[in-house]
């Protein structure tokens, strides 16, 4: 195992780096982008401290952007699916994903109400990096969850120039995790949270593939909190200023596990679409392990994708009479050779999650609201 497996580019301990045992084998960087061809960019917005001013802030909020293939994969189809296992959420492009098995362009995740923001940053900076690609129809995969805790997040504070800032800086390499890019304002099991990723080795006779997990973890109830299989949550002697009256609608306090959380997978391995969302449906499984069991207010949504080549799924205008051998063709493993990917998805976010909590500070927003780190020491003695 590498140390960045382990620890992040400026040495503090990931979740493999307090120890805590893990299931699978990590890429070299334990990301997302241990998948070849995959970048991601974050643009953090931090500023100002105390009342909130609708407006004005403070601001705890940003955008992540992920490239499938990289700048120069753009629009070059990649076979997907999606997955919501609760509804209370928003993830766009999704009923064309489902109608044609594929999607050509960046995936951004921000807070809930800059979806349309984020959505116009990708259209723009698509038309100012490939103006013909741009002649097409467009539909970016916009992806949210809600910061309004720590966040002025009526302010109108991210901007579509912010969606293409996070695009143009979308790089392999280590991934930004915890309070950066569309985590920055989240929090997750009633503790800091953000983003998160890991990733999987799965080997398959002679090649090796992998799978990766990206999370913007908004989601979970303190006293559900479950670390390697232990219940954790309830132990952690650690005060939880978000188990108050703070919210201001219906009885003052949202329920525990109030959020949402938002996973992207990504793998090398050939997939056909209804592989990818069979990946998404296992997304789940990894969350679950951490202790969540879901929640009516929580947006829980999952979009998996192949890197793999896959030109024939591409959406073209139809060019004189049908030939006889047109056809398309698609590369994909077996059915019954799934599992083992499955399994990698399942571990992947499990750890994804808990990286989004360890590689964390404690963070205070608008109104004074704060979001106590998950505090380390106390963690390692419950395990």
């Amino acid at each position: 195992m590498t140390s960045a497996a382990a620890f992040t580019a400026d040495g503090r301990p990931r979740a493999r780096g307090l120890d805590i045992p893990l299931a699978g084998e990590p890429g070299p960087l334990n990301a997302i982008t241990d998948v070849v061809g995959v970048e991601v960019g974050v643009i953090t917005l931090m500023a100002g401290d105390g009342k909130l001013i609708v407006g004005s802030g403070p601001v705890r909020t940003g955008v992540t952007a992920i490239l499938p293939r990289g700048r120069g994969g753009l629009g070059r189809p990649c076979a997907a699916g999606w997955f919501s296992l609760n509804g209370n959420g928003e993830m766009t492009g999704t009923t064309w994903i489902e109608e044609s098995g594929a999607f050509t362009l960046p995936v951004l995740l921000s807070n809930t109400h800059a979806v349309g923001a984020c959505h116009a940053g990708v259209i723009s900076w698509v038309n100012r990096v490939d103006p013909v690609l741009a002649r097409q129809w467009l539909l970016p995969v916009c992806a949210e969850t809600w910061d309004g805790y720590l966040n002025d997040i009526n302010g109108g504070h991210v901007r579509p120039e912010h969606a293409e800032a996070a695009l143009d800086q979308a790089t392999g390499g280590p991934v930004p995790e915890g309070s950066v890019g569309g985590g920055t304002g989240m929090n997750c099991y009633e503790f800091k949270g953000g983003n998160g990723t890991a990733s999987r080795l799965v080997r398959y006779g002679s090649r090796t593939f992998t799978v990766g997990a990206f999370v913007q973890a908004n989601f979970g109830a303190r006293h559900e909190l479950t670390v390697a299989g232990r219940l954790i949550g309830p132990h952690l002697d650690v005060d939880n200023p978000l188990d108050g009256d703070w919210f201001e609608r219906d009885l003052n306090r949202p329920p525990p596990g109030a959020g949402s959380v938002i996973v992207v997978i990504a793998t090398d391995a050939p997939l056909l679409p209804g592989q990818c969302k069979a990946l998404a449906r296992r997304v789940p499984l990894g969350l679950a392990r951490t202790g969540t069991t879901g929640s009516h207010f929580s947006g829980d949504i999952f979009l998996a994708f192949s890197t793999a080549d896959a030109p024939d799924l591409a959406s073209r205008f139809p060019v004189g009479p049908v030939g006889d051998d047109e056809f398309g063709l698609l590369r994909f493993l077996p059915w019954g050779r799934m599992d083992d990917f499955y399994a990698a998805v399942v571990h992947s976010v499990e750890e994804a999650v808990l990286n989004s909590l360890v590689v964390n500070a404690d963070m205070v927003g608008r109104d004074g609201h704060r979001s106590p780190a998950l505090p380390h020491d106390l963690l390692r003695a419950l395990l």
